[in-house]
């Protein structure tokens, strides 16, 4: 349902909610045909709050080419806008900012064949929306997802990351992805016990993607917590790689989760 047209935003309806955990939930909400988003950016969603309203932003998980809105959330104890997440159904109104940003894009990149994305907490929800992107699979050679956490129930997407193996437009190069899932708070079957910039130091990620890192071929994307997004940013530099920026290409892009 649309807002009135000098309206910076329109009335969505929310589709289903998923509590996953007490403190993680996915939503998908309705899409304008207007709505556009490259795979990467977030979304601003909001309520109406008294006389005014809350906002936040939110990366956008479902593909660009998904009829609905898909959104990922951390509940944060005594935050408004969780407060409200945490109370919304099926059949709610949420609204939503007309225009997507960020700039966590890989097409950003001009080269590069292996395309290696670092995220902790909901810093995945960027990357599971590039992942359904057919030109992401068809530009790198190799793909490689690692997921920190603190606890194993926190790790919500695995199987979603196991089912892009059946999309019928990814199938044949599901070959090329390798997920390693890291839980930081305890010991975990199937996952790598340290922080991201702890396992990219000592080589364990590397050697779990089975790859090389090098100037030359690999491209980091960071998403995540702060002090994630600047640590693993610094190990980065001490191994030699640059930032990306448009006038001085580099290897590394990053963005503090939303």
């Amino acid at each position: 349902m649309a807002a009135a047209p000098e309206a910076k935003y329109t009335e969505e309806t929310v589709l289903w909610v998923k509590h996953h955990t007490p403190k993680l939930i996915t939503f998908a909400i309705t899409r304008p045909e207007s709505y556009r988003f490259s795979a990467g950016q977030f979304s601003r969603l909001g309520f109406r709050d008294g006389e005014g309203f809350i906002w936040r932003a939110y990366s956008v998980v479902s593909a660009e080419y998904a009829d609905t809105l898909e959104y990922f959330a951390v509940l944060i104890q005594g935050g408004p806008m969780s407060a409200k997440l945490a109370a919304m159904k099926e059949g709610d109104t949420i609204l939503l900012d007309k225009n997507a940003t960020g700039f966590l894009l890989p097409e950003r990149f001009p080269d590069g064949k292996d395309l290696v994305m670092l995220c902790t907490g909901s810093g995945i929800a960027p990357f599971l929306s590039i992942l359904e992107q057919p030109e992401i699979w068809q530009r790198f050679d190799r793909l490689a997802l690692a997921h920190s956490v603190s606890y194993a129930e926190e790790l919500i997407f695995n199987g979603r990351i196991a089912a892009l193996a059946e999309h019928p437009l990814i199938e044949e190069h599901f070959h090329k992805l390798h997920f390693v899932p890291v839980v930081t708070r305890e010991t975990a079957e199937d996952a790598l016990g340290k922080r991201l910039p702890e396992l990219l130091k000592n080589g364990e990620l590397a050697a779990a993607f089975d790859m090389q890192f090098t100037s030359a071929d690999t491209r980091f994307m960071i998403c995540g917590n702060p002090a994630m997004v600047k640590d693993t940013f610094q190990t980065l530099l001490d191994m030699g790689f640059a930032m990306h920026r448009n006038r001085v290409p580099g290897q590394i892009m990053m963005e503090n989760g939303f």
